[in-house]
């Protein structure tokens, strides 16, 4: 006797309620959409994922100090991914929710440690001062493209290439190859037509950048991990310089996008523009708390069944990180009057084994600061050009930025001496 053909695939159960992680509300008013959520679901919320695929969103600090806490429980493994048979291969969300591959980012467990142990004292050998000489010298360049022309849109002129072509230096691309980059990683972070074969040319970028620093190592993030990498294929060395270019670009430029727009729309800051250093990083903390360029990261797996704040969590179910959420959340809110007094204890980084690593914080607060400083001695009276209420953000659940940022200014010198 024949054995019966096998079931199709049941398709994905997502619950009833279920909040849909897009629409305009998001970029629009996400803080106010948290508090509404969090009055109907509490602080672990069924969603739906792009597709009609379920997930829960934690934006409880509480709980999500728990998920972050619990690796065992809780690893940022996608191979656990109960829905993995239902997901095509065109889903327009698998650059941030892979499959395992050879990388810091996408690794979990012994294997994740194996990495970290390689990536984090490779950016903690960069050296603090000459990286702040470095982001002096790019600001300023960038600055001179523009400010003699009285007017900029600041996202595209200054806040998205500094950080790449900071991290580009880092990792170690030559200069040339570094403004290339930096025009890639802004088609792929556009998320366009463009999107797809911005990331092969990444991709490619990478690689040849990973077989040069093998045959001829450098002062750089790349050469030192071939250099102490012993045991490390070359693939996974050119897939961490590939996460750590990745996952330092965009959220670091829309910390200084964000800071800027803080800085430019609230009378709290009005002294940064005369040369109030504190102002700056008061500013670059409050985003941190309150305008957090990484809204929601994915992800974590559960590693069995489990209950989290009264939810049932099967074994294989994604478990989103709201850190904007966590933030927001009106306990922390109450007690550790975030913003103020440099309260750094906010999830925008993440937390535990799998935050985000603190050399690669020190670097993005070192780029972004030494960009807005070197900005506002440079441009002093620089205001918006359009009203405040026509600022658009980003169209994004994830990634929390400005889509432009047009000002203005009393037009200035190059640092060359030319107008």
């Amino acid at each position: 006797m024949s054995n019966p053909p096998p079931k199709p695939a049941a398709c994905p159960v997502v619950q009833p309620g279920a909040v849909p992680l897009s629409g305009a509300r998001f970029h629009t008013e996400p803080q106010q959409l948290y508090r509404e959520v969090r009055r109907e679901h509490g602080p672990v919320v069924p969603v739906e994922l792009l597709g009609g695929f379920p997930a829960w969103l934690v934006i409880g600090y509480r709980e999500l100090h728990q998920v972050t806490s619990d690796p065992e429980l809780f690893p940022r493994d996608s191979s656990l991914w109960n829905q993995w048979e239902h997901i095509p291969e065109d889903w327009p969300l698998l650059p941030m929710i892979s499959r395992p591959m050879p990388s810091i980012y996408f690794t979990s467990g012994a294997d994740h440690r194996r990495h970290a142990n390689l990536v984090e004292p490779a950016l903690e050998a960069v050296d603090a001062f000459e990286l702040r000489r470095a982001c002096e010298e790019l600001a300023d360049r960038l600055i001179d493209s523009f400010c003699g022309r009285g007017e900029a849109e600041l996202l595209a002129a200054f806040a998205k290439p500094l950080p790449i072509l900071a991290l580009a230096r880092i990792v170690g691309f030559p200069d040339e190859e570094g403004t290339q980059l930096a025009d890639v990683m802004n088609e792929l972070a556009d998320g366009g037509p463009g999107a797809q074969q911005a990331y092969m040319t990444f991709f490619g970028l990478i690689q040849k950048l990973a077989k040069e620093k093998r045959a001829n190592p450098g002062g750089d993030v790349t050469s030192w991990m071939y250099r102490h990498g012993d045991g490390f294929t070359d693939e996974e060395v050119m897939l961490d310089a590939k996460d750590i270019t990745a996952a330092g670009f965009l959220p670091t430029a829309d910390w200084i996008g964000n800071s800027i727009r803080l800085m430019l729309t609230d009378d709290r800051f009005a002294s940064a523009l005369g040369g109030g250093r504190f102002s700056v990083a008061q500013a670059m903390n409050e985003v941190l708390w309150e305008d957090s360029p990484t809204q929601i990261l994915s992800g974590r797996w559960a590693s069995r069944d489990t209950h989290l704040a009264g939810r049932s969590i099967r074994s294989g179910d994604l478990v989103l990180l709201g850190l904007a959420g966590a933030n927001a959340d009106p306990q922390i809110q109450q007690h550790l009057t975030p913003a103020q007094g440099g309260n750094s204890a906010h999830f925008a980084f993440s937390y535990g084994d799998y935050r985000c690593p603190f050399p690669a914080q020190e670097i993005a607060e070192i780029i972004a600061r030494t960009g807005i400083e070197v900005l506002l001695d440079r441009l002093p009276d620089l205001e918006l050009s359009v009203p405040v209420e026509s600022l658009v953000r980003r169209e994004s659940a994830f990634l929390r930025g400005m889509q432009e940022i047009p000002v203005r200014f009393t037009p200035v010198r190059t640092t060359g001496g030319l107008s």
